[in-house]
């Protein structure tokens, strides 16, 4: 059985206090009395792109004894995310501003973070490059895929993230559908709370926020009321290739 930790939107940079949450959740997934098989982050992990905020994410990622994969959002750059995190100067033809698009290779599973964002904008977007990428990435796979990304490509029912989530998702609907019996799920950010829906007939797994909890209509009246009180979250994502069975177990942690 494969076991996978979702974190996202750590936001490290905005306040000690995200950097004191962070710490507090890769604490608690590098004291795990049995191993996991990787870890999962799906973008915002810096708060405003700068090196020394990737610096800080990287020495505190070293810490976790597992392979870790990390794909940007809308408050990380292409730039630094490349430089610092990946230890390349440039990325394919723009000077590190193409897409971060990577793969991961586990024994049970490949794991696809395609990067959302559009630069210098809070809604995502695939490209054509990133939906090629994908599409190969799918195509070649000899196990199944988790396809993780930022920007969710359903509405969510909290109208600030729905109005910034992922812009003509009929595209990415396209490219699943044809893979869909290779497609485990969607890994999704962006939200800061813990959810879960479909889209293109695949499930998709919300992360809870790291550094603070997004508030739905019901439980505050504010367009945008985000609750810095509430502990960091992860999600632990169980799959069982042979069966096919995906469950997924929301955890919080004492900061």
């Amino acid at each position: 059985m494969l076991t996978l930790a979702h974190i996202s939107d750590t936001h490290i940079g905005g306040s000690e206090h995200s950097v004191r949450r962070t710490e507090a959740v890769v604490r608690h997934l590098a004291e795990l009395p049995e191993p996991i098989d990787a870890v999962v982050a799906t973008g915002d992990i810096a708060d405003h792109g700068a090196a020394d905020e990737y610096e800080t994410v990287r020495e505190l990622l070293a810490r976790l004894p597992y392979p870790t994969i990390v794909c940007p959002g809308n408050h990380d750059s292409r730039a630094e995310f490349r430089k610092v995190l990946l230890g390349a100067n440039d990325g394919p033809g723009d000077g590190g501003d193409a897409p971060v698009n990577q793969v991961l290779h586990l024994p049970e599973a490949t794991i696809a973070l395609c990067d959302s964002t559009i630069p210098g904008r809070p809604e995502g977007y695939l490209d054509d490059a990133t939906l090629t990428w994908l599409d190969g990435v799918l195509e070649s796979a000899d196990r199944p895929v988790f396809v993780g990304m930022h920007h969710q490509p359903v509405p969510l029912g909290i109208p600030y993230v729905d109005e910034i989530m992922l812009r003509e998702p009929e595209r990415l609907a396209q490219v699943l559908l044809r893979r869909s019996r290779t497609v485990a799920a969607l890994l999704i950010g962006h939200a800061h709370t813990a959810a879960s829906a479909n889209f293109a007939g695949l499930p998709v797994r919300v992360a809870a926020g790291v550094s603070s909890t997004l508030m739905l209509p019901a439980e505050n009246t504010q367009r945008m009321a985000i609750d810095y009180d509430q502990p960091p979250g992860l999600s632990f994502h169980l799959f069982e290739p042979d069966g096919g069975w995906l469950v997924t177990h929301s955890r919080v942690v004492a900061a």
